[in-house]
């Protein structure tokens, strides 16, 4: 989806109040509309705005920060700087073959045409995009092949690679092979999951299963032992009567582990976390200063629940690597180039080397660092062995496997000019509601039925499609309600 793009009626077609239509303003819309008035039209209402699991140029390695010199708390609140610096991109150049499809009509599948090998597979952008609208993102596959890049989800990149650096370095890497690239990425989840052990958080972090039989892939924003909204989950989780008072907590222990971490604790990594959930949250940005509700909650509130079950499946060892390998054409016994982990083995030299020797405590997390990667890498030099090791994090970092992950989802909001947050929504994990999301989703996928359009209640959507002037479904609409309209009237004065 691109800009904002307004859709008109042509006066000829139909009489003044024949159809209203994506004509009504909610109380989003009028916000919108006020700034372009102001002359700002990079408005874009969709909360899928970021494809991160299709956009990453770069082969980079993401280092924990608290190696440095900053002091950072557990509980640290981001304030982000008022300078945002979107990255120039090429534009997504339409394809001789996306023309063709476009021109001649198809048989296949959307699953058949666009995600079955070679192409790239299934992400979480893919099953939560058509929440907000199915048309809209078929169109968007047919035209382009993938969500295309505007200027308001470069925005909103630039404004996640802030946060990201908040929490890890950045350091671009050089790959040999397809394997070395592959084990950079899952040697980013095992620092990610080091990183979320020791400082309480971590940014980022890459997931990978199997939904419905189809290999899945998503980035999920944010993980933290932060409970969104404890009482909420207390509600949901009261002990029975029977259970006895075997699990019962002293006072003692009560206040002990409601006291934050000691600066040695957060240092060390020594804190007991074996008994502390984590809880997922996804960061969005918007260009109105103000929340979502309704439908538009929607797509955010599938994603969360997507990155929940795609994390407890690793966190429990129920995704089988030889199938992601076998998807992405990987050899999973091959070794990784020298080169590689040279480059990794390295970084003492090339990030730390201004560290400070006080504290003390700090340069032997560098030097154990630098060291533990070297060594690590030598003992685990091959995607099979390497995943072994991440699945060994995960049991570490979630011991208790999908019940280490607590049920609480975060959506936060943030401006997509200045970074500030403007609000954050809270909501429960729901299995249930989750499987019919995905289940009626993957019948599209599959090309078991058509794509749908939003409803006559939802046409505000329409007000900042790119497609809208084109789009058969909402033209469709318009017909059926001018229809209606002149049944009313008739209906009306004969009566």
């Amino acid at each position: 989806m691109a800009s904002l793009k307004y859709a008109t009626t042509n006066p000829e077609e139909c009489d003044d109040n024949d159809t209203d239509y994506g004509s009504d303003f909610t109380p989003e819309q009028e916000r919108i509309v006020e700034r372009l008035l102001s002359g700002r039209i990079d408005i874009e209402d969709n909360p899928i705005v970021s494809d991160v699991e299709y956009h990453d140029p770069d082969q980079t390695l993401r280092v924990p920060r608290f190696f440095g010199r900053e002091q950072r708390s557990i509980l640290w609140e981001t304030t982000v700087s008022n300078q945002f610096h979107s990255q120039d991109e090429p534009t997504c150049a339409i394809s001789p073959s996306a023309t063709a499809d476009w021109k001649e009509p198809d048989t296949r599948s959307p699953l058949e045409r666009y995600r079955t090998q070679p192409k790239k597979p299934l992400s979480v952008t893919d099953l939560v995009s058509p929440a907000w609208c199915e048309i809209q993102y078929w169109y968007s596959l047919t035209r382009h092949g993938k969500k295309k890049r505007t200027p308001a989800m470069k925005q909103g990149s630039a404004i996640h690679k802030v946060l990201e650096d908040q929490v890890h370095t950045t350091v671009k890497i050089e790959t040999q092979s397809k394997e070395d690239a592959w084990g950079l990425r899952i040697w980013n989840v095992i620092q990610g999951l080091r990183t979320l052990r020791n400082t309480g958080q971590t940014r980022e972090l890459e997931v990978w299963g199997t939904i419905n039989g189809l290999v899945v892939n998503g980035v999920i924003d944010e993980l933290s032992y932060i409970c969104p909204d404890s009482n909420l989950e207390k509600s949901m989780h009261v002990p029975c009567a029977q259970d006895g008072m075997h699990d019962q907590t002293t006072i003692a222990d009560f206040f002990k582990s409601q006291a934050p971490p000691t600066s040695k604790e957060v240092v060390s990594g020594s804190r007991d976390r074996n008994h502390e959930k984590i809880y997922v949250c996804d960061v969005k940005t918007r260009g109105v200063n103000g929340l979502p509700s309704g439908a538009a909650l929607r797509p955010s509130k599938m994603q969360l629940m997507l990155y929940h079950r795609l994390l407890s499946s690793l966190a429990g060892n129920m995704v089988d690597f030889s199938v992601l390998a076998t998807r992405y054409n990987l050899d999973p016994t091959k070794m990784f180039s020298d080169t590689f982990i040279a480059q990794i083995g390295s970084l003492h030299e090339d990030v730390f080397y201004d560290v400070p020797s006080s504290p003390e405590a700090s340069q032997r997390s560098v030097d154990q660092w630098s060291q533990d990667s070297m060594t690590t890498l030598l003992a685990h030099n091959s995607l099979s062995a390497l995943w072994s090791l991440m699945i060994t994090e995960f049991q570490t970092t979630m011991p208790e496997g999908a019940k280490s992950l607590g049920d609480m989802l975060r959506v936060e909001y943030r401006s997509r000019d200045d970074g500030e947050i403007i609000g954050s929504k809270t909501f429960a994990m729901n299995h249930i509601e989750l499987k019919d999301y995905v289940d009626h989703g993957m019948k599209w996928w599959k090309g078991e039925r058509e794509a749908q359009g939003v409803p006559p209640e939802e046409a505000y959507k329409c007000r900042n499609c790119e497609f809208a002037d084109g789009c058969e479904w909402r033209l469709k609409k318009v017909d059926e309600a001018k229809g209606n309209f002149r049944i009313s009237r008739k209906s009306k004065s004969s009566a």
